[in-house]
């Protein structure tokens, strides 16, 4: 602050109050940037700060106008000693404050959302603006970068990766990663729209992402690769919190959460719990901002956390006593947000009313300006001589602080042994407000300093500059070629510590050639960078004030070890343990092996840590020879080992491995050694005084021969080149062996490939060849289900086929009963007829007795009556006319019958003709059919491949064919149908003709009978041969018994047996026919059993129904 003061007003004393520890404020005044573009920010004179703040800087809109232009983003660099602003316009300000610059750096014309440094090129910068875009602006040239486009939503943080490579983009539907290099987007994190995005940042020093979701779901990736490491459980336990603002520390261990809910949580990243929950004050409802304030001494892990609340105040607390150290903000002037040096010093508030503040941190806090307590109390514990002005220190709470001004060095304030004058308490008055001697007087106490505050004191010691810029300049310049390759030759299990390394010396090759040729380098920067690989500016200064004090005149000799400085130390071995050193040259054993060892690895290879660390406490608390005295008393400890070793194997082990030894007894040798070495050849006589590293720019370093450094460095180049070249036509002849390589791997994958599908073809044969045996067999076990199945089927057809005989058997069985009765009550009838007929008969007998008897009494008269008898002839006659017509009309329904029943076998006969021939068309149907189907059966075998795709088909092809079968049958049946009415029409015709020829011959008779009485004679001549013609005549029946008196009895009786033995023959013969019908209708039945229903159906439409029998 000093020498900011010192810049911000040159020419002018920075005023100053000595009392334990000098703070620095400035008054707070309040700046009007307006429309100015550049301009200072304080114009009065340093006073007295008002509740810490420096300066309040506001931006009116003009002259004539008090509205003023809000300031909304603000960004610090990685310096921390200048910050960008930007307001609502569009306008963005640098303001320096070591400097007291402010200037206007870009318009963008839009409101920005969000401000970020580019690490890696410290002149860019990133703003995201209203319209949703992100540009790079050069903020010395005003150049436009780069215009990045992508985000549909409005840019709510902007998080730059330690390298400077990369960074990360967050809106509220989505976080987009962003190359640097070529300003082009890698990567997209889209999420549902029920779950947005919070924040996504980088872990500061790790290549780690953390992501965090209004799901209050937190989850870190791995920044290469973008696989997911972990996740933060979502706590269960009590209410939730809404994350909505996150904060980690320096170190990336811990991570501060809160939201809607005055409710802290601390994570800690690498147990992955949730450490301790803070309750704030009742006051505060909900929490706006975090942020951990920077310390220079915590190594990164922070303690003090910044909470912004609702009500505008930024309360700050340490979150390991959970005690409020400050606040700022207050209800009338309520902050929006807050943005933190990363040194700690300073405070940028974006205020409610769009102002911006700065404070000074440590006016804000006596508890972050005093110095550690317990250093300074051990130190009035143990030193009694100077208790006196340890007590005033440890009762103001305050340290001394070391002041610089431009022109004179402040004294401290407080009594002063008055053994020691001003010019000595000058010169041990050191940094921060320590003095050497007192820190002399606490070491020679107790050996070493406190581990807690070593660090602290080692850097107070050495005065270490801090020059940000100029380490920074050289870590610009990228790894040194020298130490590209170091991982090779000294392997570190840490990757980390490896980077931290290599970085390190090559900031150390760019500062000096040398360093760059120097083989030992990195094994005596190795203890430093592991101490201090968390701050390389520090392990940089650190090993340069070694290198620069306690190595002196070490590269004198290069690329040899310093003999002038190993003869110091042989010289004063000689002087205390003569025996030692004529034991070390009769056994051939020169200080390049016994002293060399130790000053190349600086003790790191014989001590442990804490041993190594209590020498160093001492090292650097005195004179630079103190370093050759410890290894002269190294040796001197180590003595009764060494004289027992006469091997050189044995010495080189025992300088390059750990041993057991007494470091307070070292060091009360290299005390005694310091105080009893003659001034001749004490190293001090040779060793300059400690000069630290000076501010601004690190010295010149060039004690060293140029030439062979020079020489080396270009052999070193043409080896590089050579081995550039060798590495070229290496990687060419690799090229080659790799494409001869890929080709011969290309031929073997080949030839593999064609046995692997030789192997495969021969694999897929045999699948289908098993696949075929198996299709067998299932076909097999198909085909044995199917004849089950057909069997099934036949036996069901079988069944129904015989269920349908025995049908058609009881119905012929029924049939043929009722033809039986009919039969049975026709013979009947033919009975009644008969007897009927007979009852005529013989009362025509009895008449024809009674004529003959009146004929023989005519005969008795003789020819007394002739006339009578001549009447009574005709009498008789008439009444025999009468007889015959009666008789003739009764022999006429005979006739008809008898007609009728040959009628009926002629249509019988028919109908078997018929059936038979339907028979031999059926049988004629069913051989084609099975032909058929024997062809159709072959047809299937040949195209079992495709039996499953054609049995539909084929079974509907083979249902329409039986439907035409079927159709045809029909067809045939109605055809026969018609052939029987033809002829049953020709029957009828016939029939016709013949009752015609019968009428016709009634016609005749009855002219016959016209003509009677004409001729006697010719009538019975006439009925003569009627007889003849008709045997059953009843005229010529009439006629003979007329004739013939004597035998009409015989005659008579003769003509009725005769009709009953012609009716008993027609019986017989038509049983027999039944019979025969019957046997037939067995034989159809039987023949039936292997014909299909439709035939069978067929067939008992075709078959017709035995005709009636009279």
């Amino acid at each position: 602050m000093c020498k900011a003061a010192g810049r911000l007003f040159p020419g002018r004393a920075a005023p100053f109050v000595v009392i334990t520890r000098v703070h620095l404020l400035l008054k707070m005044q309040v700046t009007d940037i307006g429309s100015r573009e550049e301009g200072k920010i304080w114009h009065r004179k340093i006073a007295s700060a008002k509740h810490g703040v420096l300066v309040t800087v506001i931006r009116s809109a003009s002259a004539r106008q008090s509205k003023t232009v809000r300031f909304l983003q603000v960004a610090f660099d990685t310096t921390g000693e200048s910050f960008l602003a930007g307001d609502h316009h569009g306008s963005i300000y640098q303001f320096d404050i070591v400097r007291n610059r402010f200037k206007l750096v870009q318009k963008t014309g839009q409101a920005c959302t969000a401000l970020a440094f580019n690490l890696r090129r410290t002149t860019e910068f990133l703003v995201a603006l209203a319209d949703y875009s992100i540009k790079c602006f050069d903020k010395d040239t005003r150049q436009l970068v780069s215009w990045m486009r992508g985000h549909e939503g409005a840019v709510s943080s902007l998080s730059v990766h330690s390298s400077g490579t990369i960074a990360i983009s967050t809106s509220s539907d989505t976080a987009q990663l962003w190359n640097l290099d070529t300003f082009q987007r890698k990567r997209k994190l889209n999420v549902r729209q029920s779950v947005g995005i919070q924040k996504v940042f980088f872990l500061p020093r790790s290549n780690t992402i953390l992501s965090c979701f209004s799901d209050d779901s937190i989850f870190a990736w791995e920044c290469d690769t973008l696989f997911c490491k972990y996740q933060l459980p979502v706590p269960q336990d009590g209410p939730r919190i809404h994350y909505r603002t996150f904060a980690v520390t320096q170190d990336g261990n811990m991570l501060a959460a809160a939201g809607r809910s005055n409710l802290l949580h601390l994570w800690c990243l690498d147990s992955r719990q949730l450490l301790r929950v803070i309750q704030m004050p009742l006051k505060v409802k909900t929490v706006r901002h975090l942020d951990f304030l920077p310390d220079s001494f915590d190594g990164g892990s922070n303690k003090t956390l910044g909470v912004l609340s609702q009500d505008g105040i930024m309360r700050f607390l340490n979150i390991q006593t959970c005690k409020q150290l400050f606040e700022i903000g207050s209800y009338e002037e309520a902050i929006t947000s807050a943005t933190f040096c990363p040194k700690g010093h300073h405070i940028v508030a974006v205020m409610d009313s769009g102002a911006l503040k700065v404070y000074d941190v440590r006016s804000l806090s006596p508890e972050i300006s005093k110095l550690p307590q317990p250093l300074l109390k051990l130190v009035t514990k143990n030193n009694m001589s100077e208790g006196s002005s340890l007590k005033v220190k440890v009762h103001t709470g305050a340290a001394q602080h070391h002041v610089k001004t431009s022109g004179s060095r402040n004294q401290t304030k407080g009594p002063l042994t008055p053994a020691v004058s001003a010019l000595d308490d000058k010169e041990n008055d050191l940094p921060n407000g320590l003095n050497k001697k007192r820190l002399l007087g606490l070491l020679r106490a107790f050996g070493e300093y406190p581990a807690k505050y070593r660090m602290f004191i080692w850097r107070s010691l050495l005065r270490l500059p801090e020059n940000h810029a100029a380490f920074s300049s050289l870590t610009d310049k990228g790894l040194h070629s020298a130490y590209l390759c170091l991982q090779e030759r000294y392997p570190i299990k840490s990757h980390k510590l490896q980077r931290s390394l290599q970085r390190v010396l090559s900031a150390l090759a760019h500062w000096a050639a040398v360093f760059g040729e120097t083989d030992y380098l990195p094994l005596l920067a190795f203890p430093f960078v592991k101490l201090f690989q968390n701050n390389p500016l520090i392990c940089f200064e650190v090993v340069a004030t070694v290198i620069v004090n306690w190595c002196q005149h070490w590269c004198e000799y290069f690329p040899n070890p310093p003999l002038n400085v190993l003869n110091l130390a042989e010289n004063v071995l000689a002087h205390h343990d003569k025996e030692l050193l004529q034991h070390f040259v009769t056994c051939s054993v020169t200080s390049q092996m016994y002293a060399w060892p130790l000053l190349e690895t600086l003790f790191s290879e014989v001590l442990m840590r804490e041993e190594w660390l209590k020498l160093f406490d001492n090292v650097f608390s005195n004179h630079p020879s103190f370093l050759l005295m410890a290894v002269v008393a190294y040796v001197s400890c180590c003595r009764t080992p060494l004289l027992l070793c006469t091997d050189k194997k044995d010495f080189e082990y025992f300088f390059h491995h750990r041993n057991s030894l007494d470091i307070g007894a070292m060091l009360k040798e290299t005390y005694r050694l310091m105080e009893s070495t003659p001034a001749d050849i004490h190293p001090s006589s040779v060793l300059s005084d400690f000069e630290p590293l000076t501010q601004g720019q690190y010295p010149i370093f060039n004690k060293y021969p140029t030439f062979i450094v020079e020489y080396q460095s270009q052999e070193r180049e043409k080896i590089r080149q050579q081995e550039v070249e060798y590495l070229r036509e290496r990687q060419e002849v690799q090229g080659l062996h790799a494409e001869a390589v890929r080709q011969q791997a290309e031929f073997e994958s080949w030839y593999k490939q064609q046995e692997l599908l030789l192997q495969g073809e021969e694999q897929r044969r045999r699948i289908l060849l098993e696949e075929e045996n198996k299709l067998a067999q299932q076909r097999s076990r198909l085909a044995a289900m199917k004849r089950e199945l057909k069997v099934k089927e036949i036996s069901l057809i079988d069944a129904t086929k015989r269920r349908f005989l025995k049908h058609q058997q009881d119905q012929r069985r029924i049939q043929l009963q009722r033809l039986d009765d009919e039969i049975q009550r026709k013979m009947s009838l033919r009975d009644q007829e008969t007897a009927v007929a007979v009852h005529d008969l013989e009362v025509r007998q009895m008449e024809l007795d009674a004529q003959r008897q009146q004929f023989e009494q005519q005969l008795a008269r003789e020819q007394e009556r002739v006339s009578q008898e001549v009447r009574a002839e005709l009498e008789t006659r008439r009444r025999k006319a009468e007889m015959d017509d009666s008789a003739f009309q009764n022999l006429t329904p005979r006739d008809a019958d008898l007609n009728q029943s040959n009628k009926r076998m002629l249509e019988e006969s028919l109908a078997e003709v018929g059936q038979m021939k339907v028979d031999a068309d059926w049988q004629a149907e069913m051989i084609r059919r099975l032909n058929g189907a024997e062809e159709i059966h072959k047809k299937q075998k040949e195209q079992l491949a495709n039996l499953g795709k054609q049995t539909h088909a084929k079974e509907e092809e083979i249902v329409q064919l039986m439907q035409e079968v079927e159709g045809k049958q029909w067809d045939d049946v109605v055809a026969k149908q018609a052939e029987i009415e033809e002829k049953r029409q020709t029957t009828t015709a016939v029939n016709t003709h013949r009752t015609s020829l019968i009428f016709q011959d009634t016609e005749e008779t009855k002219q016959h009978y016209n003509k009677l009485p004409k001729s006697l004679e010719d009538s019975q001549n006439h009925q003569k041969d009627k007889r003849f013609r008709s045997p059953c005549s009843s005229r010529g029946l009439l006629h003979t018994t007329m004739n013939h008196q004597s035998v009409s009895d015989d005659s008579s009786y003769f003509s009725l047996d005769r009709g009953r033995g012609e009716l008993d023959c027609k019986e017989r013969v038509l049983m027999q026919e039944i019979g025969k019908l019957r046997k037939k209708i067995a034989a159809r039945a039987r023949a039936t059993d292997f014909t299909s229903p439709a035939t069978s159906s067929i067939h008992s439409l075709a078959t017709p129904s035995p005709p009636a029998q009279d």
